[in-house]
């Protein structure tokens, strides 16, 4: 499932190509037909994402919300002033990273198909497409979303009520009640980090890199994290995210453990201190990195270097 730094990425792609403009909106699928049509010829005021919730703010006070869930995927194209991501979402089908089109969304995919150096507008749709947007300059499509209803302002703050702090919107609070939250409760911290309703966003990568990062014991119970070691849980998976952001994909290794520190960014391999890396050597204290299941997915840690609380 993307996890919060990728919805966060959409939201600004939202923001970057469709902002000011009137949309038409649509449902080739057909499964989202009503809702494409209280959107449809509207203009998008505002994109924002919190955890993993995408909430796209419509002219006339109604909002698109989307939860990619395990599969969804946004691809997103158009001429060549349609610049971002050709693709973000559904890690099975693209990668952790996004994918691109050397800076320029799928301008280029559409001409080489036989499309004019002029834009005139989206190709066929392919696929289950549930909903299309499509603007002046380009389109985005959206594919096997868990989420995608058309709701108004106060369910979307319904939404955002039932949701923890977002990191990567830290707001005034959300340090406090992300302490004061962790610190209530006996579950052990490697569900809580999992748990939307204490931190959103978080998902299975962040989670191990984390307790890795900040030497905690997975099954310490939250109610035994002191409030300065809970702060700087919060502080690390602020950084973390915002550099999610910054990177396109997850890093959580510094360049001092890259093969190749020059080249801007590590190879996949080289990326993350435990997560998948279950029987290979812990980077720093070559003990094998140890593999379970907690809070229903797998779970990635060293047995020796984990054991702080």
């Amino acid at each position: 499932m993307p996890e919060g730094h990728s919805v966060h990425r959409l939201a600004r792609q939202f923001s970057d190509v469709f902002s000011g403009q009137r949309l038409a909106v649509s449902s080739p699928q057909g499964r989202f037909t009503d809702g494409a049509a209280l959107l449809n010829d509207r203009t998008l005021v505002a994109s924002v994402a919190h955890g993993k919730h995408l909430f796209l703010h419509f002219d006339h006070g109604l909002v698109l919300h989307v939860h990619l869930g395990l599969y969804g995927a946004w691809d997103f194209g158009g001429d060549a002033t349609f610049r971002g991501a050709s693709s973000i979402g559904a890690p099975r089908k693209v990668g952790e990273r996004e994918v691109f089109d050397d800076g320029v969304a799928a301008g280029a995919a559409f001409e080489s198909a036989g499309g004019s150096s002029g834009y005139e507008g989206p190709p066929a749709p392919v696929g289950a497409v549930r909903v299309r947007l499509a603007g002046a300059h380009g389109w985005a499509d959206l594919r096997g979303a868990t989420t995608c209803h058309a709701i108004t302002e106060a369910e979307a703050d319904a939404v955002l009520a039932r949701l923890g702090p977002d990191p990567l919107r830290n707001l005034a609070g959300d340090k406090e009640g992300f302490v004061a939250g962790v610190r209530s409760r006996r579950t052990p911290l490697a569900a809580l980090l999992m748990d939307q309703k204490v931190i959103a966003g978080v998902g299975n990568v962040y989670r191990a890199e984390l307790l890795f990062r900040q030497g905690l014991d997975p099954w310490l119970p939250g109610r035994s994290l002191d409030a300065g070691a809970a702060g700087g849980l919060w502080e690390d998976t602020v950084a973390m995210m915002s550099d999610g952001v910054r990177d396109g994909r997850i890093i959580t290794t510094p360049p001092t453990y890259w093969t190749d520190p020059a080249a801007g960014l590590p190879a996949p391999d080289e990326s993350h201190f435990v997560y998948r890396r279950h029987g290979l050597e812990c980077r720093n204290c070559g003990t094998a990195v140890a593999l379970t299941d907690l809070a229903a997915r797998r779970l990635y840690w060293c047995p020796v270097c984990q054991q702080g609380t």
